[in-house]
């Protein structure tokens, strides 16, 4: 007979055991928890963040009142002073690399045939309390931040880092890895001359936003082919050189475009946009449009924060912290990949809910929203000699 697995276990198909433990082997990642082994730490933080609960005690009392579904799953029940230990002690390095490879399958399932090669990059701040001692603050917010490369064209996450709050954006981008071919779009935070000309060597283009107080000097001014696009008109097209001392002699050419955003109330004042980008040969409708979809990073941040767990912590370590923040990430791309893969049609928001509510329930994915079949009573048998009476 057929074994249909619970949801949970479904849901975790994707991460190949073996390779798993060829990653723990080598971060040594069970070195110091050898009874509660990384595959169970993993297990049960994306518990954590897919089920929504919000402490350490909450977390290992709805995790040990499933113990029937745990076999297949393949760990045992914990208690919460082990589980602490091991979100203080276990390296981050083991999740980061899980992510990685799990991001990678997510963009052979998900990416569309001739999709363009578009990477967002940007960062979400997570504010923490004066509890964490390790924290530091920016100015803005006291806590950490997560930086994240986006890669648009297989609606996926690639790339996670969790830093300090104080540490700059353009640092963490310095670090990614760059693609010849490539358009990268990103904001004022990663606003850093070197940084553009070694993209632009590498072959790649980039579009991003000037800082008020750069000086530019027009050298041609390009006509507008098509000066409208989607909530927003291009007002001017032009190349330009920085005219700054000492960057005039940078080794590209830049494009400036000025783009006005359409007013969508009447109170509303209209809003002025400046883009700056290497790329000669898109127009400026398509250039502006690409900026544009820098949006799509900023709707990441939102329903991460809004529907998995990272803005109450398991944990005031910062190792904890980080742990807490990648084990979201992969439960992200674990429901990407389990609604691809199951052809599930439901809003991401609506899937993420039931996944939650069916955790150990044994359900098809597909068929997570339909209700379950109809319980026939079976036929009970009747004595001959048993009055029966009818109800009218």
């Amino acid at each position: 007979m057929r074994v249909e697995n619970n949801v949970f276990t479904e849901l975790l198909k994707p991460i190949n055991r073996r390779a798993f433990q060829k990653i723990v082997d080598r971060g040594g990642g069970d070195a110091y928890d050898k009874s509660f082994k990384s595959w169970s730490h993993l297990v049960a933080l994306i518990f954590a963040q897919l089920s929504a609960v919000s402490s350490l005690r909450g977390l290992v009392a709805a995790f040990n009142a499933e113990f029937a579904g745990h076999y297949h799953l393949g760990v045992k029940r914990f208690a919460r002073s082990t589980l602490a230990e091991a979100n203080a002690r276990r390296p981050v390095a083991v999740f980061a690399e899980l992510f990685a490879a799990l991001s990678g399958e997510l963009d052979r399932k998900a990416r569309a045939e001739g999709a363009e090669m578009l990477r967002l990059l940007d960062s979400t701040p997570i504010p923490l309390s004066r509890f964490h001692g390790f924290a530091r603050s920016n100015g803005r917010i006291h806590g950490l931040k997560m930086h994240v490369a986006y890669d648009r064209g297989a609606d996926r996450p690639y790339r996670v880092e969790v830093t300090l709050a104080n540490v700059n954006d353009v640092s963490v981008g310095k670090t990614t890895p760059i693609e010849a071919g490539a358009t990268y779009v990103f904001d004022k935070g990663y606003y850093d001359f070197k940084w553009w000309t070694g993209l632009h060597e590498a072959g790649a283009l980039f579009v991003t936003r000037p800082k008020t107080n750069t000086a530019f000097a027009v050298t041609v001014e390009r006509p507008l082919a098509a000066g409208r696009g989607d909530g927003f008109t291009v007002l001017n097209d032009c190349e330009v050189k920085l005219a700054s001392k000492g960057d005039s002699k940078l080794p590209m050419r830049l494009r400036r475009i000025r783009i006005a955003r359409d007013v969508v109330s009447k109170t509303a004042k209209e809003q002025i946009i400046v883009v700056i980008t290497n790329d000669m040969t898109r127009d400026a409708t398509e250039i502006a449009a690409l900026y544009k979809a820098r949006w799509a990073i900023e709707l990441l941040f939102r329903w991460l924060k809004q529907h998995l767990k990272i803005r109450k912590f398991l944990g005031r370590s910062e190792n904890a912290i980080k742990l807490q923040l990648l084990a979201a990430m992969i439960a992200f791309v674990l429901l990407r990949i389990a609604a691809h893969v199951h052809r599930v049609v439901l809003p991401p928001l609506r899937f993420a809910e039931l996944i939650g509510r069916f955790l150990f329930a044994r359900r098809r994915l597909e068929l997570i929203e339909a209700p379950p079949p109809r319980y026939l009573v079976p036929s009970r048998w009747k004595s001959p000699n048993q009055l029966e009476l009818t109800y009218v």
